[in-house]
């Protein structure tokens, strides 16, 4: 099993090698690519360093089993086809191909099925906060189909890469400094402040992240879910957090949802109030898990349901997602 990581020197290549490495993912040889910039750098693999080759249109993924791209979409687009053309399987984290209908978009604790079927050899890892939501729908739906989601995401730093985290970082130092702020990742200052901006807007007034937990949860559910969401950046280092509501077409006793929670795969019940025990970005980063706490029934809706949920957004967001398929698809010997 020859395994390629693409962009290896960003936030999420990093966290690729460390799960590709804490999961002794069953691989022979590990090739790593990324920029011009980033070429001849290296890296330490499973205590052996790495050089990392440049990406370019070539044949040096020939003989290579599975890719593991996180490099950008525009640079998704442009080399899909040098990554591919050997045979190949690329297993992208960008938004370029996540709604080609050509294209499954995969979270493996709900829709591993969808991996059976790759026309282009091409897989789309969804959207962080679209991960972690829809890890927390499929115990529910399966009880109840759920007919609407209001969401309000609380994300961290890290969904911007490991630029706008050491930015965030430097804000801090500087306003314990009483130093004028380097602003530069963001619209605004995020330090002491939120932004409730993440992407860019579209015509309808919400922004491209929002539009994304509405397409990509449609599409890995294969329901016709309508999920309508506010994303704010906030001065957290790692891990999104999440408020849902969730409307289902039958009224769900509580007991029976937090029980179906707690025997979900990738879900972990932190839910005892009474005691000070919900889901929090600060002693959840690194995990594998999203967690979920604070549920209770919605007090406008008898079908209504509402949860909190924090997630490792370079994790299982988006690495540990990626390493997850590859598993899958290995075990069943679609690879």
């Amino acid at each position: 099993m020859k395994v390629a990581v693409v962009g290896v020197s960003g936030a999420v290549g990093q966290e690729l090698l460390n799960v590709l490495a804490e999961r002794n993912f069953p691989l022979d040889e590990l090739v790593l690519f990324g920029s011009s910039r980033s070429a001849g750098s290296q890296y330490e693999f499973k205590g052996k360093m790495l050089t990392v080759k440049e990406l370019k249109e070539n044949d040096d993924f020939k003989g290579i089993d599975i890719a593991l791209t996180s490099a950008g979409g525009g640079t998704s687009k442009k080399f899909a086809s040098t990554i591919t053309k050997h045979g190949a399987i690329m297993i992208d984290n960008s938004s370029a191909f996540r709604m080609d209908e050509d294209v499954p978009l995969v979270v493996p604790e709900v829709n591993p099925g969808d991996l059976h079927s790759l026309p282009r050899n091409i897989v789309a890892n969804p959207n962080c906060t679209t991960i972690q939501l829809v890890v927390c729908l499929k115990p529910i739906n399966d009880l109840s189909p759920i007919r609407k989601v209001h969401a309000a995401t609380y994300q961290a730093a890290s969904g911007a890469g490991a630029t706008a985290m050491a930015e965030l970082e430097l804000q801090i130092k500087q306003i314990a400094a009483g130093e004028t702020l380097t602003v530069e990742q963001f619209q605004h200052q995020l330090a002491m402040n939120l932004i409730p901006h993440v992407d860019v807007f579209t015509d309808n007034g919400y922004t491209k992240e929002e539009m994304k937990m509405f397409n990509e949860s449609r599409k890995i559910m294969h329901s016709d879910i309508q999920v309508s969401s506010t994303c704010v950046r906030v001065p957290v280092l790692r891990n999104h957090s999440e408020a849902v509501w969730v409307e289902t077409e039958n009224e769900l006793d509580l007991a029976q949802v937090k029980e179906a929670l707690s025997a979900a795969e990738g879900v972990c019940v932190q839910d005892d109030p009474e005691n000070n025990v919900y889901p929090m970005p600060f002693g959840s980063a690194s995990k594998d898990d999203i967690f979920v706490g604070r549920l209770r029934k919605d007090l406008t809706n008898p079908n209504g349901l509402a949860f909190w949920c924090v997630g490792d957004q370079i994790k299982k967001g988006a690495a540990l997602n990626a390493v997850q398929i590859a598993e899958y698809m290995v075990e069943k010997g679609l690879v």
